[in-house]
C-alpha cells in the first residue's frame, strides 16, 4: 500500500510545478532594437578620430602649421576646436558601448549634420589648407586625411543609418525623466546655438566680430558648424526626454565645459571678458555644466537609486 501510495504521488508533483509556471505578460514579448554592429563600429571609429583631432588642437595647439590640415593662428580658436573634438569622443564612445538603439542614438544626427557642414566648409575654402609642396609630406598626408574623413563619413553613416532602420525592435520605455527647468535649458541652448551656428557659418565675415575671440571666416565657419552640432544634441535630447537615453550628450556637455574652462585658463589674455559675447559664452559653459550634470545623475540605473524587491519563489506543497 505504500508503495502504490508514493507512485501515485509523483505526478500530482510534477504537476503542481507545472502550474507555478505562469506565462509572461504581453508586454514582455516586446523585442528591443539593439545597436547595429556596424552603427557601433563606425562610432568607435569616430571617437578614434575626433580623438587624434583633439590631440592635435589641444595638445599641439602652437604647431597647427606642421601637424593640422590648416594653420590656426589664435591658439584659443585651435584649443576651442581642440577641447570640442574631445567632448564628442565621450558622446561617440558612449553611444558606441550601449546595446539598445534607443540609447546610442542621439549621438548620430550631430555628428551627421557637423561632419556635413564641416565639408563644405572645407570645400569652400580649399585654398587655406596645407596642400602642395611647400608644405612637408607628413603635414600634406594629414590635410589629405581630413578630407577624406569628411567625405567619408557622412556617406558612411547615411548607409549605417539605412541598416539601423532595418533592425526590427522597438523602443524601452523611458524611464528616468528630467526636471522640467532641465527641458527649458536645452530649449534655450538649441535656439541660441542654432541661430548663432547658422550666422557664423552663413555670414563668417559679418558674425566674427560678434564672437569673443578672434575668428578667420573658416574658422568661423568651422565653429557655427559645432555650435549647430551642439543645437541638433540639445533638440534631439528633448525629443528623447529622457536622462538614459540624453547620458552619452550628458557626459560630452559636462567634459565640453571642463575642457573649454582649461582653453580660457591657458590663453586668457585671448578672452575679451569684459565683451556682452564673453558674457554669454561664460553663461553658455555654466549651463551645459549643470544641464550635463543633472541629466547624468538622473540617467543612473533605476535597480542603483532604488531598493531591489526581494524576489518570491514558488514553493512545492510536499505530498504527504
Amino acid at each position: 500500500m505504500i508503495t502504490s501510495t508514493a507512485f501515485r504521488a509523483r505526478p500530482e508533483r510534477r504537476h503542481v510545478v507545472r502550474e507555478t509556471r505562469a506565462p509572461a505578460a504581453p508586454g514582455a514579448q516586446a523585442v528591443v532594437k539593439p545597436l547595429a554592429p556596424a552603427m557601433r563600429w563606425l562610432l568607435f571609429a569616430a571617437a578614434v578620430l575626433v580623438f587624434l583631432a583633439g590631440f592635435q588642437l589641444f595638445v599641439l595647439t602652437e604647431h597647427t602649421g606642421t601637424y593640422f590640415a590648416w594653420t590656426i593662428a589664435n591658439p584659443l580658436a585651435a584649443a576651442f576646436l581642440g577641447a570640442s573634438y574631445w567632448a564628442s569622443l565621450s558622446i561617440e564612445a558612449m553611444a558606441g558601448r550601449q546595446t539598445a538603439w534607443a540609447n546610442a542614438r542621439i549621438a548620430v544626427p550631430a555628428v551627421l549634420v557637423f561632419s556635413v557642414l564641416t565639408l563644405v566648409s572645407t570645400l569652400l575654402r580649399l585654398d587655406k589648407f596645407h596642400f602642395g609642396g611647400g608644405f612637408a609630406a607628413t603635414t600634406q598626408i594629414i590635410t589629405w586625411t581630413w578630407v577624406a574623413i569628411y567625405v567619408l563619413v557622412p556617406v558612411l553613416m547615411l548607409i549605417v543609418l539605412a541598416v539601423q532602420a532595418r533592425i526590427p525592435g522597438q523602443d524601452p520605455p523611458r524611464s528616468a525623466a528630467l526636471p522640467g527647468w532641465v527641458y527649458g535649458s536645452l530649449a534655450v541652448q538649441a535656439v541660441g546655438l542654432f541661430g548663432f551656428g547658422v550666422a557664423l557659418f552663413a555670414a563668417p565675415a559679418q558674425t566674427a566680430p560678434l564672437w569673443p575671440w578672434k575668428l578667420t571666416p573658416l574658422l568661423a565657419q568651422v565653429t557655427g558648424a559645432w555650435l549647430i552640432g551642439l543645437a541638433v544634441a540639445a533638440v534631439h535630447g528633448l525629443l528623447e526626454r529622457d536622462a538614459r537615453r540624453f547620458r552619452p550628450a550628458a557626459v560630452g556637455s559636462v567634459l565640453l565645459a571642463v575642457l573649454q574652462s582649461i582653453a580660457l585658463a591657458r590663453y586668457p589674455h585671448l578672452f575679451e571678458w569684459r565683451s556682452p559675447a564673453g558674457i554669454g559664452y561664460l553663461i553658455f559653459l555654466a549651463t551645459m555644466l549643470v544641464t550635463g550634470a543633472v541629466a547624468l545623475a538622473r540617467s543612473t540605473p533605476l535597480s542603483l537609486r532604488m531598493p531591489r524587491e526581494p524576489r518570491t519563489r514558488a514553493t512545492v506543497p510536499r505530498v504527504k
